[in-house]
């Protein structure tokens, strides 16, 4: 569900027309309805089948004709945005955008599938295995999202399909775009907020609206959480003197994933992982670190000199240069030494 502070614009409801929406749409049921608008199933009469496509119908909250203006030039921007993220197999394809008395309109491809939300509640949780599997496929996805200077800012259950045709995961309903479009009139007497995205999956420098890549790769946590527990935390999960979730007494996993599950769900941005390609490459890492173990030593360094140094720091490469040094002269004292005995 997305948030908007003022929803007292009425939307027409498409479904009560007998006509066809832009001389090409028949509406079909209702698939969604949240504070910037309304998503409704259609089919293109103007295509041979009439294959379905998705209606999402936007409403800016403006009433100034200039506030007007600048809506529909961010929905056009918004709309080419759109358009160059569907060239994406894992994004739904923009068919087309329009605007009627105010209103705006996308359509995009319609994907067949059943989302994770759908998934978790038909078939139950989710193994670690399956979930770590998830995630190799689609953090590749996020991080063409991001490439594109794009925050998503919904990332959660409901908003990942799984294609039945080729099952391939497709990421929906982008939060920034219809913020973009629904910018509240400056000049209303209302005052409304703009957070886009969901409580619970959003973090905290989100629901502040000052939202960054790597709060997608927070809501992504949430969302493995969601698919290996079945629920989402809820407020008693947080610390409320840290703001950080308290995430391990909901599910069990290997240290090592819960290590990076942990890194995706840090409250400070700080100290989260910063892109989807970090995570991708420690998840990686896993299937290497039998193969590392033996390059890896535990042992302490052997003294190198005799001064002293509990409170200076020693560099790797003066460290490397000292034990050479060291070396060379032991290696000179053995040769005196043999040299002494003849």
């Amino acid at each position: 569900m997305s948030f908007s502070a003022d929803s007292s614009q009425v939307q027409v409801d498409l479904r009560q027309s007998d006509r066809l929406l832009h001389d090409r749409y028949a509406i079909g049921g209702m698939l969604g309805r949240g504070g910037f608008g309304v998503t409704y199933l259609a089919r293109d009469i103007q295509l041979p089948g009439n294959p379905r496509c998705v209606i999402k119908q936007l409403c800016p909250k403006v009433q100034n004709p200039a506030a007007l203006k600048k809506a529909r030039q961010r929905f056009e921007q918004e709309a080419k945005t759109l358009g160059r993220l569907g060239g994406h197999s894992q994004i739904p394809q923009l068919l087309d955008y329009f605007e009627i008395n105010g209103e705006f309109y996308l359509a995009q491809e319609f994907v067949r599938g059943r989302t994770l939300a759908q998934d978790v509640h038909k078939f139950g949780v989710w193994t670690e295995a399956a979930v770590k599997q998830f995630l190799n496929q689609f953090l590749p996805l996020l991080q063409y999202v991001h490439k594109q200077r794009v925050i998503h800012r919904d990332i959660k259950p409901s908003n990942i399909v799984r294609c039945w045709e080729d099952g391939r995961w497709v990421l929906i309903d982008f939060g920034a775009v219809k913020e973009r479009i629904a910018l509240p009139d400056p000049h209303s007497r209302s005052l409304a907020t703009h957070f886009v995205g969901t409580i619970g999956f959003a973090p905290p420098e989100q629901i502040a609206m000052r939202p960054v890549y790597s709060s997608d790769i927070y809501a992504l946590g949430v969302t493995c959480l969601y698919l290996l527990a079945g629920r989402i935390p809820n407020e008693q999960d947080y610390d409320p003197y840290t703001g950080e979730l308290n995430w391990r007494n909901l599910v069990r996993v290997s240290d090592y994933f819960g290590r990076v599950l942990e890194k995706m769900l840090k409250a400070s941005i700080r100290d989260r992982f910063k892109s989807a390609d970090e995570v991708f490459r420690v998840l990686e890492l896993e299937a290497h670190l039998e193969t590392l173990r033996p390059c890896l030593s535990n042992h302490p360094l052997s003294p190198m000199r005799s001064v002293k140094l509990e409170d200076e720091f020693i560099s790797p490469l003066v460290r490397t240069a000292m034990a050479i040094r060291a070396w060379q002269a032991r290696l000179a004292a053995k040769q005196a030494k043999n040299d002494q005995s003849q």
